[in-house]
């Protein structure tokens, strides 16, 4: 007798045979988010009313470094999952490939830039 669980059963089926995967993906991701963000807004907050040399000494320090970079890490792969998702619902054509390519890079981008200035405060 094999058991089969609801969500094994649906793998593969779809258009794209990736349903399955991107509806996971993007619940895994929420998860997440709803335990870093609320940590990241505590963090963020203390630092924001701060003169230069305290947000410094803030984000010098370990813990709040790695909280920001993972919240802005899986904040930014979420929403272009997310975007990725509501362009393949309401385009076609051309213009989905496009529009799924600049929203892919941009989220890059934004990471990439994001990373590098958490890195220059942090150093």
């Amino acid at each position: 007798m094999r058991y089969l669980t609801a969500r094994k059963r649906a793998e593969g089926k779809g258009a794209s045979h990736t349903g399955t995967e991107h509806h996971w993906y993007m619940t895994v991701s929420a998860v997440g988010l709803a335990f870093l963000v609320p940590l990241f807004v505590f963090v963020f907050g203390r630092a924001l009313g701060g003169s230069h040399e305290e947000v410094l000494a803030t984000f010098s320090r370990p813990i709040p470094v790695v909280l920001t970079g993972l919240t802005l890490f899986v904040g930014m792969r979420h929403f272009a999952k997310g975007a990725q998702m509501m362009i393949e619902d309401y385009t076609q054509g051309s213009t989905r490939k496009m529009a799924v390519m600049f929203v892919t890079g941009l989220s890059y981008v934004l990471i990439a830039v994001g990373l590098f200035a958490l890195a220059k405060i942090a150093l």
